[in-house]
């Protein structure tokens, strides 16, 4: 499961505590009164004054904070609330980790706080630009875990109204079965629900609720014990469900409304009666428990075989998505269409895609015998022919000769990418794929 934030509004902030009191000793017959504490605060440590002349910080704020490795980390004050019962200066503060990825922001309490770090604001490009030199590949890698972010269809001021939008995360944690999941980003649950900092799942049919006793009462009542819908794939534990978003509406719904808070800039979609989702699920005898999912249109004119995808961070790394991305594809061989996903892509996104490019088309070369060409490719994998372009030249395995492209095939060549793009996640069996393409539904 990735780091988040959970949301504490119980904590007190540190910054009026007061100094322990002295007991006697051997101070001075002419030492001036004791001061009030307040006072002797503020005229025995200047710092201490300076400090406080600093509260309650502003947003926009930057200043170190320490983060849960025990380590002063640059961040951003995004938003502030007072602590209840707390003094005039007594405020939580939202920030923003400007080394990561958003979906580590969270509350802190004060003491969590470095003021001597206390700085202007600085111009937002240049600190952005400095910010991603200093992290190291690994931090980057550890922070962005391998996952999709879907429908990332959102222009320079479009994002922007986005952030400011969806700055704060409205729900901490959420309930889900076995799980506990501190949630990543904001979601757009109905008006009802904002003052909830947990919601408990039906893992079932997903609506949620705001308490245990609730989601207790639904679990007696409820029926489902899988996604509704057609189960089109069922291999070992593993099984795929197809749900029809126009015939189960409110599941489909609950499903992006779920998605949402692990996806950053995902476009929640109301009318849900255009997509086809396809839930993932982990079988055991008290049911279908699911693992993550992908959507597509049921008509796209831009042949695009998978619009949002969502391996669920309790299931991360364990090759889910991988799998998700290549039953996309078997998909789209069963339509008889080429196929590619929904543009444009986050840098997540294309890197998830590129490996599985890399893998699927380093296999056939290094098996081929003989010429073969880009069209050839994508007859037999289904994927366009752009994305087979784009990706045998940044592996620089294709040249452009006498007016058309050569795709260079060194054995020695496909072996060194292969073993970069790592491993390929689950198989899809084939076989255990039982599935009529919509258009041929009655």
């Amino acid at each position: 499961m990735g780091p988040s934030a959970k949301s504490d509004t119980n904590g007190t902030a540190s910054s009026n505590r007061n100094p322990p009191a002295t007991n006697g000793g051997d101070a001075s017959l002419n030492q001036p009164p004791p001061l009030a504490t307040n006072q002797a605060i503020t005229e025995s440590d200047p710092s201490k004054k300076r400090k406080m002349g600093m509260l309650p910080l502003e947003v926009g704020t930057r200043v170190l904070c320490r983060w849960r490795d025990g380590k002063l980390h640059p961040v951003k004050v995004i938003e502030r609330r007072r602590i209840h019962n707390g003094g005039p200066n007594d405020y939580e503060y939202y920030v923003h980790y400007t080394e990561f990825n958003r979906r580590l922001d969270e509350w802190t309490h004060l003491d969590q706080l470095d003021l001597d770090s206390v700085e202007c604001a600085v111009d937002e490009k240049v600190e952005d630009k400095v910010t991603s030199l200093k992290m190291t590949r690994h931090q980057k890698r550890k922070i962005d875990e391998t996952h999709v972010e879907g429908h990332e269809e959102l222009d320079a001021a479009s994002l922007r109204e986005h952030e400011e939008f969806t700055k704060v995360k409205n729900i901490a944690t959420i309930e889900l079965g076995k799980y506990e999941i501190e949630t990543w980003y904001f979601s757009p649950f109905p008006p009802e629900y904002n003052d909830c900092v947990k919601l408990f799942f039906c893992e079932f049919c997903l609506n949620f609720m705001k308490r245990k006793e609730q989601l207790q009462r639904h679990m007696r009542k409820c029926d489902l014990k899988h996604p509704p819908g057609d189960e089109i794939y069922r291999s070992g534990t593993l099984s795929m469900f197809e749900v029809d978003g126009k015939k189960n509406k409110v599941y489909a719904q609950n499903l992006c409304y779920l998605a949402k808070l692990f996806l950053d800039h995902k476009t929640l979609y109301y009318d849900v009666d255009l997509f086809l989702f396809y839930v993932l699920c982990e079988c055991d005898d008290r049911g279908c428990h699911m693992v993550g999912y992908f959507s597509k249109e049921k008509h796209s004119e831009e042949a695009y075989n998978l619009a949002c995808i969502l391996t669920l961070p309790p299931y991360q790394r364990k090759g889910y998505g991988k799998f998700l991305i290549a039953f996309s594809y078997e998909l789209s061989k069963k339509e008889g269409k080429v196929g590619t996903p929904e543009r444009p892509l986050s840098d997540l996104g294309l890197l998830s895609y590129r490996g599985y490019w890399t893998r699927v088309l380093l296999d056939i070369l290094k098996k081929h015998k003989g010429n073969i060409s880009i069209k050839e490719l994508s007859d037999m994998t289904a994927i366009k022919a752009e994305d087979i372009l784009s990706t045998l030249q940044s592996l620089e395995l294709i040249q452009y000769r006498k007016g058309q492209h050569v795709i260079c095939a060194d054995p020695k060549v496909l072996d060194r990418h292969l073993k970069a793009a790592g491993r390929g996640g689950l198989d899809v069996d084939v076989s255990k794929l039982i599935w009529t393409p919509y258009k041929d539904q009655s």
